[in-house]
């Protein structure tokens, strides 16, 4: 399999897959490709398997492309602006990462629904709670929001983040929900009543422009519906 990333701001995945080469995405997620590429959408795992995609953010359905001829070419462009990034996993390798980060992957990768364990990270952690795990073998691309900061952390480091910045980081990083202290920092911090407390030993992947973050900021410049 052959790829290249495009586009900017506004990536695109553009692969070559020879005959007999499978990737599968989410139901919707292809943009355009080339004669000779078969598609096949089905729920992956069953109905459990289904929802529980569902639950993580991503289609209840699942489509796999693979290409009856060599040098067929199929797209993938990103949901929103950011980057792309491709990760070759090893055989039982895995990550864990932010719902609706997963953008297409070779067959042989594994995507599942990811819970975190204590409750108080569920109810307060927002994209905590439910995540994606993917576990290889073989390569998955990620679609990430603006830029990707990436930190590797020694054991016992900790980092503190907002939690919609959190994009990735290996299963070995354990990750809690803490309390903003202070009454002022509450009221007039403006990030929240929470973050994130991700400690290593391992790497995190964190992301610059959450779409939410996006989203607030752009809702005051919309005109208001005239009545």
């Amino acid at each position: 399999m052959n790829y290249e990333l495009k586009g900017g701001e506004l990536p695109v995945l553009v692969m070559n897959l020879n005959r007999g080469e499978s990737v599968f995405t989410e139901s919707g997620g292809m943009g355009w490709m080339t004669d000779g590429i078969n598609m096949s959408t089905n729920m992956e795992g069953g109905l459990f398997g289904g929802l529980a995609r569902k639950l993580s953010g991503e289609s209840l359905f699942m489509t796999t492309y693979t290409s009856e001829t060599d040098s067929a070419m199929i797209a993938f462009p990103s949901s929103f602006p950011g980057e792309i990034h491709p990760f070759e996993l090893g055989s039982g390798q895995s990550l864990i990462c932010q719902k609706k980060a997963f953008l297409c992957a070779e067959k042989s990768v594994k995507l599942e629904m990811h819970f975190r364990k204590k409750l108080g990270t569920g109810l307060f952690g927002g994209e905590g709670f439910i995540l994606q795990k993917i576990t290889g073998p073989g390569t998955a691309f990620m679609e990430f929001d603006g830029s990707v900061m990436s930190y590797d952390l020694a054991p016992g480091e900790i980092l503190k983040v907002d939690t919609g910045h959190i994009a990735m980081f290996e299963p070995s990083v354990s990750y809690d929900i803490q309390m903003l202290k202070g009454f002022k920092n509450v009221l007039f911090g403006g990030e929240g009543l929470f973050l994130a407390i991700l400690k290593g030993p391992g790497k995190v992947w964190l992301q610059t422009m959450p779409m939410e973050n996006l989203a607030k900021n752009i809702i005051p410049f919309i005109p208001e519906p005239k009545k």
